[in-house]
């Protein structure tokens, strides 16, 4: 996984392979999403262009899928970041504990809070 944007965080390990498997299962259902949503909006143009009532009528249904899929766009990028957060916090939390200087001595790492 050399010069993988995932590889080499924090601590220097690399990041899980399973982290990834998840956000690469994540992005994927985001795309199909959007290309879908493409469609969707080209249809919608169509219908609305036609002027022609059924076609409008059936516009309705269409901008409610659109919205519906939105959401779903919405929830897969909260449901990104709170893993891609909970896979760093795993990867630091060797380095929060403490870590050794150089003259074998122990000393404590501050953590910042932001």
């Amino acid at each position: 996984m050399e010069g993988d944007i995932f590889s080499g965080f924090g601590n220097g390990t690399e990041v899980d392979g399973k982290v990834l498997q998840t956000f690469q299962k994540s992005f994927v259902q985001v795309q199909g999403i959007l290309d879908q949503n493409r469609l969707l909006i080209n249809e919608i143009n169509q219908n609305h262009e036609s002027k022609i009532p059924d076609n409008l009528s059936r516009n309705v249904g269409l901008i409610r899928e659109l919205n519906n899929n939105i959401r779903r766009v919405v929830d897969l990028y909260a449901d990104l970041s709170s893993s891609f957060t909970r896979s760093m916090e795993a990867s630091s939390e060797g380095d929060s504990a403490g870590t050794f200087k150089s003259d074998g001595k122990a000393s404590q790492k501050r953590i910042r809070s932001g």
